[in-house]
């Protein structure tokens, strides 16, 4: 973390860009003047997220589309080598070269209503790095230098390092899905939640809302692989693997996922009491038939958050909701998540309690590394699997610089 940045030549940045499906290419960039708002940061390490690796295959994320070439990679840290003549009155004081920091990739006009108003994710004019939803393109991190606002990046306690600095990106979504799903509204001798889906944004929601006072934390999901990991990491206290199966019709598809929740509340808990519904459920799939069983899993009164994306439009059992009262609420990346993130990663990283409660070990998610830019090709290519060519599970892959 002590290493400081060779400054000599920073005028220009190479990177990865995609010009086509999987179609990569290295580039070497000019970089404009640094605007007196700004610090220029050497990237240290990106972790690689699902849209990075959506757009790597189809050119496109959801209806949003490539329309010139991209550099992906959002979930990223890096050290400052060179600092804008008032970046110290717009961001964290007195930054300077040598500082490791996260970069908050999206920026956010700061004039709207929504900005005004602390939800700063929602701003019409938000400019979000590696996506294709604004144009020209907000470059992404998977390159050498980025010149970035500095009220847009956070310092990283050194017990953290570049790699947990990257992945507090997608903890910071899990800490804004947690606060978006409130305080528990049922009296419960048991905070508990459910969790759809043991990839890593649900492995970091289960993180987040044990780090809230979640004492149990049952996860679902098809790969045997990934529930046995969230289970031996304390992720989660139960695990249930679903079978694949599909309803030719909508009826039978409420079925089956009527039959899946059954099946999650006759678990039981580590003290041999039986789950029953829970009053918290994180869907992080984006898969239909995990929103419907997310729905009939959940208590009445209780609150179902749509983190994941997937298919972009779903048929819900509304009379379910309605005759029950459960809250559906969604979720759009963060806003004010990072400071929050950072405290959660500390108390993970040294193992120390955070509020009372000891948390899992989020390096562990990391199971897959690869150095330097010419191996972005690969990286992309293995965090789009559940297992590499040995059979070892693959959670997190990221890029170290």
């Amino acid at each position: 973390m002590s290493r400081i940045p060779d400054t000599t030549s920073t005028s220009r940045s190479r990177g990865q860009y995609l010009h086509g499906v999987r179609a990569l290419k290295g580039e070497l960039r000019e970089l404009a003047p640094l605007a007196s708002d700004e610090v220029r940061i050497a990237i240290r390490c990106t972790s690689i997220c699902g849209s990075d690796v959506h757009y790597f295959n189809h050119l496109c994320n959801g209806s949003i589309r490539v329309r010139e070439p991209l550099c992906l990679g959002h979930e990223a840290s890096g050290q400052i080598v060179a600092v804008g003549s008032g970046a110290s009155h717009v961001g964290e004081a007195d930054l300077k070269p040598g500082d490791a920091v996260a970069l908050e990739c999206g920026v956010a006009c700061g004039q709207c209503a929504h900005c005004r108003g602390r939800r700063y994710n929602i701003c019409p004019q938000l400019r979000f790095r590696s996506s294709g939803s604004k144009f020209p393109h907000y470059q992404g991190t998977l390159q050498e230098l980025v010149d970035h606002p500095a009220r847009w990046v956070h310092r990283i306690p050194p017990e953290l390092g570049f790699e947990v600095g990257a992945l507090l990106e997608p903890l910071a979504v899990a800490v804004h899905a947690v606060r978006r799903a409130g305080p528990d509204t049922i009296p419960s001798t048991r905070p508990c939640c459910l969790v759809f889906g043991a990839g890593a944004i649900g492995l970091l929601c289960a993180a987040a809302a044990r780090a809230d006072g979640c004492q149990d934390v049952v996860m679902v999901d098809m790969d045997q692989g990934r529930l046995a990991f969230a289970l031996e990491q304390g992720f989660a206290s139960v695990v249930h693997a679903v079978k694949p199966r599909r309803g030719e019709t909508l009826q039978d598809r409420l079925d089956i996922a009527r039959e899946t929740a059954v099946d999650i509340a006759g678990l039981k808990w580590p003290d041999g009491n039986t789950i029953g519904r829970v009053q918290k459920t994180f869907e992080c799939t984006g898969a239909e038939s995990c929103l419907h069983s997310s729905i009939y899993a959940t208590e009445s009164g209780g609150t179902v958050v749509l983190v994941g994306m997937g298919t972009p439009n779903h048929t819900l059992p509304i009379s379910e909701l309605t005759a029950r009262e459960i809250n559906l609420v969604s979720t759009w990346r963060y806003a004010d998540a990072y400071p929050r993130a950072i405290a959660i990663a500390k108390a993970s990283v040294t193992r120390m309690p955070i509020d009372g409660n000891r948390l899992p070990d989020i390096t562990q998610m990391i199971t897959h590394r690869y150095q330097g830019l010419d191996l972005v090709q690969d990286a992309l290519e293995m965090a789009g699997k559940t297992r590499d060519a040995a059979g070892r599970l693959v959670v997190k892959t990221v890029v170290d610089l």
